[in-house]
């Protein structure tokens, strides 16, 4: 299993299970079914979910968004491995070597 905090470029990510999500005014909302939290992800956020819903490792996630968004790689890939690392502590996403 990989540590929240050893989360890089490298690692593959995809969605956990057990989670319903829903948009709301442009924005993903998200219940647990395991912890029985809810989250708002964003825009944004929401954009990245939809990107893993399948396993995609970060790098490719990055260019992904780079394609669509303009703004600079090392920007870009610092925000979203915060946010993945989020996720992952939460229990949300699947982290896996690649």
């Amino acid at each position: 299993m990989v540590n929240t905090q050893q989360i890089s470029n490298e690692h593959i990510v995809s969605q956990g299970e057990g989670n319903i999500v829903s948009d709301m005014d442009g924005e993903k909302v998200m219940l647990s079914i395991e912890n029985g939290k809810y989250y708002n992800l964003g825009e944004m956020g929401g954009v990245i979910w939809d990107l893993i819903q399948s396993p995609i490792s970060i790098n490719q996630l990055v260019n992904k968004l780079l394609d669509q968004y303009e703004v600079e790689k090392s920007k870009c890939e610092e925000e979203v491995i915060t946010f993945l690392k989020t996720l992952h502590k939460e229990g949300l996403i699947k982290v896996e070597e690649a």
